[in-house]
């Protein structure tokens, strides 16, 4: 039997395991394995088992997955949602469906120290919902809005989806923060045009708000500033070549640490709870990043990405439909598996293909995680969905999953933009001193 059928059999297997319930790092690690042992004997099967872990979590490139991850969730701990959105919604009060349209500024923000969309719909989301219903919007445009707007928290700079992108494609996880700004901007405002045109359909969806005088926006903008200097220090000193992602990480997990004693809120639980959830995240992040290089040197040594490349090569088949068809994978997959495992599950496969279309590295990876935040609005997984449930409690899931679908709208043309316009992720990377 040819080495790339087994390669095949050996991805048909992993579906199989991941859709049985299976953790994905788990199921990557045993189909790796296994398939070692069948080509190459049982030997250099354990010992792909016992090096690439250690070579894995010995990577200094990912030291800024927990040092990110731990940023983002003191932040969330040191109560900064409730000042951004306070602050958003000061400027875009008198618009109808004003209270949802800051609602998706303040996420784009949040996500700016974040990087987390669960993390950033769940913070967002006990601050929003109350505001909301206070105003009488309707449900639908509430969740919706919200929902949506978390998965800003992978879009916008720093995101765990961009790490694992870049470690996975061997592009600095800086260049590939810098390259997520301008989509994410252009992603926010799809949201925002989205929530506008509900309102302009149903104008009780969405009332206008009260007007607020200068003073009191100058005096609540005074919340943002927290989240600038933050974004400024870390992101600024990447893309200036001030610091590496590694370093930038290190010096924004102090910055929120130095916020949540600002604010008042740096107690022995809250310390604790951050720890906590950051060993959890990254844990969780590490075993599916063991599991991926394991899979990937089995994928490798079968041959699979390098007879797939061949068979693309041999196709005459125009370019630009192979690319929708990898989206396409990557987005019809995205509904039934969660989106952070699939990039690194399949960024190994997609990738030589790209090389051979010309298409750029960075640009790819963009969109791909722009497809991450599309699994995240829709059913069966639809993660951020599943975290606004557990926020409003009274309201249905088949109420939430209504109120996303004008936002897959917005999704959609935002993708189609970054298509169309691949400059938009790779005109700041650019001006990058180094990769970081």
């Amino acid at each position: 039997m040819p080495n790339y059928v087994i390669g095949l059999l050996g991805l048909l297997v992993l579906v199989i395991l991941i859709f049985q319930g299976v953790h994905i790092g788990i199921a990557m690690v045993l189909v790796g394995f296994v398939g070692f042992w069948i080509m190459r004997g049982f030997t250099q099967a354990l010992a792909q088992l016992i090096n690439t872990p250690f070579a894995t979590v010995n990577s200094e490139s990912l030291s800024v997955i927990p040092l990110f991850t731990l940023m983002g969730v003191v932040c969330a701990y040191g109560g900064i949602s409730q000042d951004l959105y306070a602050a958003c919604y000061t400027f875009v009060s008198r618009l109808r469906g004003g209270l949802a349209i800051a609602t998706e500024i303040a996420c784009a923000l949040f996500g700016a120290i974040c990087g987390s969309a669960t993390a950033t719909t769940a913070s967002m989301g006990k601050i929003c919902l109350p505001e909301m219903d206070k105003y009488k919007y309707k449900r639908t445009l509430t969740c919706g809005s919200i929902s949506a707007g978390g998965t800003l928290g992978i879009l916008i700079p720093p995101s765990v989806g961009f790490m694992m992108y870049a470690v996975n494609a061997e592009i600095g996880v800086g260049t590939m923060f810098i390259a997520g700004i301008i989509p994410g901007i252009v992603l926010c405002l799809c949201y925002s045009l989205v929530v506008y045109a509900v309102c302009l359909i149903d104008p009780n969806a969405g009332p206008k708000g009260p007007k607020f005088t200068a003073k009191e926006k100058i005096k609540a903008s005074l919340g943002v500033l927290p989240v600038v200097v933050l974004f400024a220090m870390v992101l600024g000193g990447i893309l200036f070549g001030w610091c590496s992602a590694s370093e930038g990480a290190s010096v924004g997990a102090a910055g929120a640490f130095v916020f949540m004693l600002l604010k008042g809120n740096f107690t022995f639980k809250n310390v604790v709870a951050s720890l906590r959830e950051t060993i959890e995240t990254t844990a969780m992040i590490f075993l599916i990043m063991i599991g991926a290089g394991i899979l990937s040197n089995f994928f490798s040594s079968s041959g699979l990405p390098q007879m797939l490349t061949r068979s693309v090569a041999a196709a005459q088949v125009n370019r630009v439909w192979i690319l929708i068809a990898c989206l396409g994978i990557f987005g019809i997959l995205g509904c039934f598996v969660d989106s952070m495992p699939l990039i690194v599950l399949l960024t190994p496969i997609f990738l030589p293909i790209m090389d051979l279309l010309g298409y750029d590295r960075i640009w790819f990876g963009v969109l791909m995680v722009m497809l991450m935040q599309l699994g995240l609005l829709t059913p069966p997984v639809g993660m951020c969905c599943y975290v606004m449930a557990g926020v409003a409690k009274d309201t249905p899931l088949s109420t939430i999953f209504r109120g996303t679908a004008p936002f897959l709208i917005g999704i959609t043309v935002a993708i189609a933009i970054v298509i169309a316009f691949p400059i938009l992720s790779t005109w700041l990377p650019s001006f990058m001193q180094y990769g970081g």
